[in-house]
C-alpha cells in the first residue's frame, strides 16, 4: 500500500480552507485535485467530505474518517464510514489522503499510516477577503519539512507551484511517484 497526501496550501501561512469551502477559486487547481485522484480511493475527515460537492464524489471510492457516528454517506455504493484511522493501517490498496486539516495531522503523526507521497500545492495569491474560520496545516507542514525529501521537479500553473515530496529512508512505490509526475508534466498542455 502506498500512501499520497494532496493539498493545496496557502503561501506562508498555509491555510488550506474556510469554513467548509476553499479561500481561493483556481479551476486548475480543483481540476488537478479531480485528477489525480480519479480512480483512487480517497480518506477524508466528515467536515471535507460534507464540504464537498455530492456530484465531485458519487461514484468515487471514499473512507471517510467519523468517530462521531454522525456522517451519513450519500453513495452507499461507494463510500465507507471509518471510526478509528488504526484500521487503516494494514489497508490493501492505495490511499489518497484528501483533508481536512485534521486528517492530515492524524496521517503525518501517526508512524504505521504516514504519507509516502505528498502532492503540495502551494498557491501564492491573495485569499479571498470575506474568508472565515481559516484552517491551516502548520502542524502537517512541519512534519513535512523534516521528515520528507523533495523532488527537484516543479510545476506551475495558474499561481499554484507543486512539488513532490517522499518520505525519506523508505521504499515507495515507483508507479505511483511516475504517475503523478506524469499527469504534472503534462497538466494544462
Amino acid at each position: 500500500m502506498t500512501i499520497v497526501s494532496i493539498w493545496c496550501r496557502h503561501k506562508g501561512d498555509n491555510i488550506i480552507g474556510a469554513g467548509l469551502g476553499l479561500p481561493w477559486k483556481i479551476a486548475s487547481d480543483t481540476k488537478r485535485f479531480r485528477n489525480l485522484t480519479e480512480g483512487k480511493i480517497m480518506v477524508m475527515g466528515g467536515r471535507t467530505y460534507s464540504g464537498m460537492p455530492q456530484k465531485v464524489l458519487m461514484g468515487r471510492k471514499v473512507i471517510v474518517l467519523d468517530n462521531t457516528h454522525t456522517i451519513e454517506v450519500f453513495d452507499a455504493e461507494n463510500h465507507i464510514i471509518c471510526d478509528n484511522i488504526e484500521k487503516l493501517v494494514d489497508y490493501p490498496e492505495n490511499l489518497y489522503v484528501s483533508g481536512g486539516a485534521g486528517v492530515y495531522a492524524m496521517f503525518f503523526n501517526t508512524p504505521a499510516i504516514m504519507p509516502d507521497v505528498v502532492v503540495d500545492c502551494v498557491y501564492g495569491g491573495d485569499i479571498s477577503a470575506d474568508a472565515k474560520d481559516l484552517i491551516d496545516v502548520n502542524k502537517s507542514v512541519a512534519v513535512l519539512e523534516q521528515k520528507y525529501t523533495t523532488l527537484p521537479q516543479r510545476f506551475e500553473l495558474d499561481g499554484v507551484v507543486t512539488t513532490v515530496w517522499l518520505k525519506k529512508g523508505d521504499f515507495v512505490e515507483q508507479s505511483v511517484v511516475k504517475e503523478i509526475l506524469a499527469y504534472l508534466e503534462t497538466e494544462g498542455k
